[in-house]
């Protein structure tokens, strides 16, 4: 049985912020300590995040956020992106492409966080846009110390750079060199970018009129000219080996903007968890619950083989549905009712025995969903490009040295946090990271590569169409428990997303692990479904664990019939979470998991 923490679980009763970047949580608790609530702490953390974590996220790029105002429902605000409207399958299918590139224009969709983030400070927050953006902007200028992890990912790319992605290179080669780790890096062109936004938005004493004005320059002001003509008037090489031009154009940052929207939710023992719709993979950790509430449990260690085993199969049979089924619903019609319902989930948790599933099984409802494509892992043509950016789910680098295989991947962001009033909030920013695309050179950030997540079959519910949602990975949680508002968590990780939280949520509900240890736990995940992500590989029967996990454990798993692969022992996930009680007593809990990337200790 597990029973071992890195540090304590933090408390307090002012407020609570943590997130993937110790600079992030300190600028956020600045914004609570100067009186600021959680929605002007998110807002100001969000564009922090952007400048001390680009290799994970940036202005280019989209965020999903879920809230709660004062112990009210909570609410989603989707900042998710579209498709440029001259983005068809044809077009694609023209190019001699069977993906969406990695990377490149060619995979840019409507940048959508600036707009989410000024939605969030309009409806909830009390500050002005200049003191949210002060920190992000003053770090920017005077730089910040680079951590491992940013030198690594700029390394991977650095002969794209050099050769092709030249305004990268300006930025993130000075000198044509790669910077050291520890170095205090700036990026002054994006600081002035917001800078220029905020100057032209002060026009008026009013908050809510300058927030709106912002919104505005970044939909049909300098910014989207400044996106229309470097898409139009370029060509870059992106995973296909090949140059292409991007799709996006003004009309399409115009015609766009974020929203506020019902989450769905699901009632689980005495708790009940809220996820974004389907546009986002969120709705498949609630039917992993729904599949699991037909099992008990309790009576399995949070380490056992049994545990592992059948949280696991419950995942491969929701992520299967997940393929078959989700999708923008202003385009698809998903039926997401039916697949959270009990009578439903009873059925499919029948197919999980003693052994590990080897088949993709979605399930079956007549009139709805599409073919679920597999593309097997390391079969696909695409997956030998040159300049395969890797997967963008989970950073793994060889140490800093010349036997480094140059590959990377990108990564996510997120972050947590509730305020002395009891306004709780959680988001997860990614996308427009430095190795998605080319850098803007007026703007000083690049675009984001969410386009990837498209299919190029008509006849799948995630399939490219013009003004079209990718189905996102990106899946903040919140948690109600016996009726009122109790958590918000967690965790980079995109596919993984909804397995890493499951696992810490399950930890927390049935063996009465704190936040820290549920954290803490030994991790575990599948790439047993369609990858999300450039090639859009299938991995059959794979399981990674990490060696915290007994020996005993591994072997039963792989008696089952398992894939195990065993990673390191702190690799997996990196899972944060805020709590309230009530008596009005915060808590909170950072990843201990690659430190070398920055995580560190959250503010309480």
């Amino acid at each position: 049985m597990f029973n071992f923490t890195t540090r304590p679980e933090i408390t307090g009763n002012f407020g609570v912020v943590t997130s993937t970047h110790w600079i992030a949580s300190a600028v956020g608790m600045s914004i609570l300590e100067k009186g600021g609530n959680a929605f002007d702490a998110a807002v100001a953390t969000g564009f922090t995040l952007q400048v001390v974590e680009p290799h994970l996220n940036g202005p280019g790029g989209e965020v999903s956020i879920i809230f709660s105002k004062n112990n009210q429902p909570p609410k989603v605000i989707c900042g998710q992106g579209v498709a440029p409207q001259k983005a068809t399958i044809d077009y694609y299918k023209n190019l001699g492409l069977n993906v969406v590139p990695g990377s490149g224009l060619l995979a840019a969709v409507v940048p959508g966080a600036f707009d989410a983030w000024m939605l969030l400070l309009l409806n909830h927050g009390s500050m002005k846009l200049s003191e949210v953006l002060e920190p992000a902007i003053s770090i920017s200028q005077k730089g910040y110390p680079l951590v491992p992890n940013i030198i690594n990912t700029i390394k991977s790319v650095k002969d794209l750079f050099l050769v092709d992605w030249k305004s990268s290179a300006e930025i993130y080669l000075p000198n044509g060199k790669l910077p050291n780790v520890g170095d205090f890096f700036s990026n002054r062109k994006m600081g002035e970018t917001y800078q220029k936004i905020i100057n032209a938005s002060s026009f008026s004493s009013n908050r809510e009129k300058q927030i709106e004005k912002a919104r505005e320059i970044w939909k049909s002001g300098f910014v989207a000219e400044s996106i229309h003509n470097f898409c139009k008037n370029n060509h870059f090489i992106d995973t296909s080996d090949r140059k292409h031009k991007g799709l996006l154009d003004g009309d399409d940052l115009a015609n766009w903007q974020a929203h506020e929207e019902k989450p769905r939710s699901f009632k689980y023992k005495n708790y009940e968890v809220f996820k974004t719709d389907v546009w986002g993979q969120g709705p498949s950790f609630l039917q992993q619950l729904a599949i699991l509430d037909n099992f008990d449990l309790s009576k399995f260690n949070e380490d056992a083989s049994e545990f592992v085993h059948i949280v696991t199969e419950a995942t491969k049979l929701a992520f299967a549905d997940r393929e078959a089924f989700y999708g923008d619903p202003n385009f698809v019609n998903v039926p997401i009712d039916h697949l959270l319902s009990r009578e439903y989930n009873v059925e499919r948790a029948k197919l999980i025995n003693q052994k590990a599933s080897l088949e993709v099984r979605p399930g079956h409802i007549e009139g709805f969903g599409g073919p679920v494509i597999v593309r097997k892992k390391g079969e696909t043509e695409e997956s030998n490009s040159k300049y395969d950016i890797g997967e963008p789910t989970v950073a793994k680098f060889d140490d800093l040295s010349t036997n480094s295989d140059g590959q990377t991947s990108g990564d996510t962001t997120h972050f947590d946090i509730i305020d002395q009033w009891g306004n709780m909030v959680a988001a997860t920013p990614s996308g427009g990271w430095l190795q998605s695309s080319p850098i803007i050179p007026e703007l000083g950030f690049c675009l984001s590569n969410r386009a990837q997540m498209f299919w190029l079959d008509d006849k799948s519910p995630a399939s490219l169409a013009p003004k079209k949602r990718p189905r996102t990975t990106l899946s903040p949680s919140f948690a109600f428990k016996n009726e009122k508002p109790y958590m918000v968590f967690g965790t980079p990780g995109g596919d993984q997303q909804d397995q890493w939280s499951l696992h810490f949520f399950l930890r927390h509900v049935h063996f009465g692990l704190n936040l820290q240890e549920a954290i803490d736990a030994p991790g575990f995940s599948t790439f047993h479904f369609p990858n999300s992500f450039f090639p859009r590989e299938t991995d059959i029967g794979s399981l990674f664990m990490e060696n915290r996990f007994s020996q005993n454990t591994i072997k039963d798993l792989r008696r089952r019939g398992h894939n195990v692969t065993v990673e390191a022992d702190w690799s997996l996930g990196r899972m944060t979470a805020a709590s309230i009680n009530n008596n009005c007593l915060l808590y909170t809990s950072p990843s201990p998991r690659d430190q070398r990337g920055s995580r560190m200790p959250s503010s309480a």
